[in-house]
């Protein structure tokens, strides 16, 4: 082997040494570590008044059900969107969830139904002001810092448009 075959050799080696190094980086959706929820749902960025949020998306059963429990605090700027098929008429309680939110139930055109603050552990349900097909849960103050309030119009995500596990229902 020549001495240049060694070099373009030892060249590449540490093109895709440094490669591996950043390929983590490039496929992280730019959402630092730290923020990063472990809980495995999809994420997605949604604007409320003009400010973006990641929100994880709840759009299975299982993780309807759990939600933001056992959860000891979330960063400012995120929170979970719940995805149903149709228009829903149950309520949020928040039995196992450690820190104080704000839903806002939002229908199927997009309009906020309502906004309601949550108390930590309370297991009295929290009901929309009218059907809904997406309830925001954001930290405690978000909704009023934001100035958000019923009847303003939303973007939902196309990701979070529809559940996974049901198919719409008939209105």
């Amino acid at each position: 082997m020549t001495n240049t075959q060694r070099m373009l050799m030892i060249i590449a080696i540490v093109a895709l040494v440094l490669l591996a190094a950043i390929q983590p980086q490039l496929s992280c959706r730019s959402i630092p570590i730290g923020e990063r929820p472990q809980s495995g749902l999809p994420v997605v960025t949604m604007k409320l008044a003009g400010k973006p949020f990641t929100l994880e998306v709840a759009n299975t059963e299982q993780a309807r059900q759990t939600g933001l429990m056992y959860r000891d605090s979330m960063p400012a700027d995120h929170g979970m969107i719940f995805v149903f098929a149709g228009n829903e008429q149950t309520g949020f309680w928040m039995k196992h969830t450690l820190i104080p939110l704000d839903i806002v139930y939002v229908d199927d055109g997009q309009r906020i139904v309502s906004i309601h603050q949550m108390i930590p552990h309370d297991t009295r349900s929290v009901y929309a002001d009218g059907p809904y097909k997406w309830a925001i849960e954001l930290n405690d103050g978000t909704a009023a810092r934001l100035n958000l309030h019923k009847g303003d119009q939303l973007t939902i995500p196309p990701e979070a448009v529809e559940p996974v596990d049901q198919q719409p229902r008939q209105k």
